[in-house]
């Protein structure tokens, strides 16, 4: 494994105070680096900055007129006044990083865990409990729902859109459940992208450079008639593949391309309607281990996956007074998935209406209802079968929430809860009670419990899978055939629950310094389990060769709680230079059944520890200099090495039109490995560094 670190070459295993000293020391680096030229740095900027530039607002101004939020409270509100541990990624931050994709952008957020399996696969969750099947964070684009009911979770290979259209990234970390239903458990994620008023003109962006072969963006908007705005768009990308620690290439390289169309209308003073559709289309390599019956046992499958995906989606939104307005939205999604061990093509058809009035004085009342359609038909493998092969499923829900001003601004009450009804477990009661106080403009405190639940996904119902196979002779194996080691279906399962606690404060120190800090503590139970029952083997000789089966059933017979602390802030020492640090720590406690098996630990499968600083400098001559410092606790259980990781982005505007930036990923190591998941058997890969080049030119 090679060393992340700027000095020195790694001579053994790195422990969680190397990791920290090597952060201190690159933190030094960049100091010494750059703080020697604050003094004339600053006498040229003095002379090139506008009056009117943005960057002259202090933090507490940049955050009273830019960070908006909606997620936590499905209505627009300050970051400041969201009773929740709410995160926004703007497009400023998003351009600034130098990304090239979503979840490279969710790094930037506290008590997140982005970690990438291969050149085209990322393991992402809040909280814990992280895997490519992460089933306790809901996922969301422009009010879509973006995750599999296969196996309840988001394929982050294929979910993209032009990121110079994304208006801001919202993170809620903590349930959700309350407003945004089952499997919003540890977090929401939703990605809402800018009006086609706001990107009138077009966009030309291309770029090339290591891993990242090619790619390149374009972007036309205009009028549409009276009060009404249009966008056309479309993205491409050639990402090249990674290696396997032994430095051989891997075969998981990943072709990507995006086409899209939004309209944006107001017929009326009051009224606006939102119509877009989207076409994307992904080639991706994988190699996954599959078992055998016979000698080796399992192979490597090498495949190019292929998937396809198709949505429509219309919205109306009507003021209807000053204390009321109502939103109506429908939208459909076809997905097209062909993963190695499974095939998956799912229609899906959602009706959501929400209304937002005060019954009563110092009352705003959000309440609404929804619908869910969804039909899958499922091409099985050698390795993985669903019976039966196509199911529709429905799902309804209703949520209402009141938020009480309970003195004046100063103290603020929401209740609410969310009502559903599914195939699978039935009825789900998903309450929450947030608490808001703000003494004055520069602090908050809020306080919320919460309760959420994660039903069963198709897979878990539905789906029996080879996990691995047991040679003869291999202890405990002592008869003279095979043991196939076999995942067994349930379609009891109960719900997995969380009852969660959390605390906030935000704090605006003064014009140039803020903090925020989020404590919680979370209680599951009924969490899934798997169980190995070597007393429940049986005999089987279809298919051939004969062999025992040795079934892992699943159950609820799980349970356990985290808390954890996440810590964000933002220091503007000087006009021209933001320093933004973010740490995270998180404990897990899962206790199992005395004959649990597990696929994937949970209790050690996120790091304890994150630290994170990013640096966004403005110099003299229209330059950005903009750098970005990781540190990853490490994974013992799954093999994993903490790491560091050192982004950079030299940006260049020489006109208001013309934008040239140089930009590298993991810039001071080869290679290093971010995951190993074993829920699908994937094969990991290690991240390469990466470096390219970018223009992009509007007109």
């Amino acid at each position: 494994m090679q060393n992340n670190s700027l000095l020195i070459k790694k001579t053994a295993k790195d422990t969680k105070s190397t990791l920290l000293l090597k952060f201190i020391g690159i933190l030094l680096f960049i100091s010494l680096t750059f703080l020697p030229g604050t003094v004339w740095i600053g006498a040229c900027y003095a002379e090139t900055i506008s009056t009117d530039d943005l960057a002259e607002l202090s933090i507490r101004e940049l955050m009273e007129i830019e960070i908006e939020i909606t997620t936590g409270s499905k209505k627009s509100q300050t970051l400041a006044n969201t009773a929740a541990a709410a995160f926004v990624i703007t497009q400023e931050d998003i351009r600034r990083s130098g990304v090239t994709s979503i979840p490279e952008a969710l790094r930037m957020v506290p008590g997140l865990q982005v970690a990438r399996i291969d050149a085209n696969k990322w393991a992402i969750s809040s909280r814990g409990f992280n895997s490519r099947l992460s089933n306790k964070l809901l996922v969301l684009m422009d009010g879509r729902t973006l995750y599999s009911p296969l196996y309840t979770s988001a394929f982050w290979d294929i979910q993209d859109t032009l990121l110079d259209d994304i208006d801001r990234i919202e993170v809620i970390r903590g349930p959700g459940a309350a407003l945004w239903g089952a499997n919003a458990v540890n977090g929401v994620i939703n990605i809402i992208t800018k009006n086609a008023k706001d990107t009138t003109g077009g966009l030309i962006s291309v770029g090339a450079g290591k891993e990242e072969r090619g790619f390149g963006s374009f972007r036309f908007g205009d009028t549409l008639g009276r009060n009404a705005y249009y966008r056309i768009f479309g993205k491409y990308a050639d990402r090249d593949e990674f290696r396997y620690s032994s430095g051989r290439d891997a075969s998981d390289d990943w072709d990507i391309y995006t086409l899209g169309f939004r309209t944006d209308w107001n017929p009326t003073a009051t009224d606006s309607v939102m119509f877009q559709a989207n076409n994307s289309s992904t080639d991706s390599g994988s190699a996954t281990t599959v078992s055998s019956l016979t000698p080796p046992y399992s192979t490597t499958l090498v495949e190019d996956n292929n998937n396809e995906g198709i949505n429509f989606l219309v919205r109306w939104q009507s003021i209807l007074s000053n204390t009321s307005d109502m939103i109506l939205q429908l939208y459909y999604d076809r997905t097209k998935q062909n993963l190695s061990i499974v095939g998956e093509t799912r229609d899906t058809y959602d009706l959501d209406f929400q209304h937002r009035f005060s019954p009563l004085k110092d009352h705003e009342t959000i309440w609404g209802l929804g619908y869910r359609l969804t039909k899958d038909n499922i091409k099985p493998s050698s390795n993985v079968s669903i019976d039966p092969n196509s199911r529709t499923d429905d799902l309804l829900s209703a949520f209402v929430q009141d938020d009480i001003k309970i003195f004046e601004d100063y103290l603020r009450l929401t209740i609410g809860a969310k009502f559903e009804y599914n195939d699978y477990t039935g009825f789900e009661f998903q309450p929450n009670i947030r608490a808001l106080w703000t003494p004055d403009k520069q602090n908050s405190i809020w306080a919320s419990f919460s309760r959420a639940t994660r039903t069963p996904s198709r897979a878990e119902s539905n789906g029996k899978a080879n996990f691995s196979v047991l040679p003869p002779g291999i202890p405990p194996n002592s008869s003279g055939l095979p043991i196939l080691i076999q995942n067994i279906p349930n379609d009891n399962l109960k719900s997995e629950i969380l009852y969660a606690y959390e605390i906030g404060y935000r704090n605006q120190i003064s014009d140039s310094i803020s903090m925020d800090i989020t404590a919680f503590y979370n209680k599951y139970n009924n969490l899934r389990s798997t169980n190995l029952d070597f007393t429940a083997v049986f005999f089987e000789s279809d298919p051939l060769p004969s062999h025992l089966v040795a079934p892992i059933l699943l159950d609820n017979d799980a349970h356990g709680h985290t808390y954890g602390i996440e810590v964000y802030g933002q220091w503007q020492p000087i006009a021209w230079w933001k320093i933004k640090p973010a740490y995270s720590f998180l404990h897990i406690n899962i206790t199992k059944s005395p004959s649990y098996f597990s696929i994937k630990p949970l209790d050690k499968a996120a790091p304890r520890h994150q630290l994170s600083l990013m640096s966004n400098m403005d110099l003299p001559m229209n330059l950005e200099l903009d750098l970005w410092l990781r540190t990853v606790d490490d994974l013992p259980v799954i093999n994993i090495d903490g790491y560091c990781m050192v982004d950079a982005r030299l940006g260049w505007k020489p006109t208001q039109n013309l934008e040239l930036s140089l930009a590298g990923q993991n810039i001071f190591d080869n290679q290093h490995k971010e995951f190993n998941d074993s829920v699908l058997n994937l094969v990991s890969t290690e991240v390469e560094r990466t470096i390219y080049f970018k223009i992009t030119w509007h007109f």
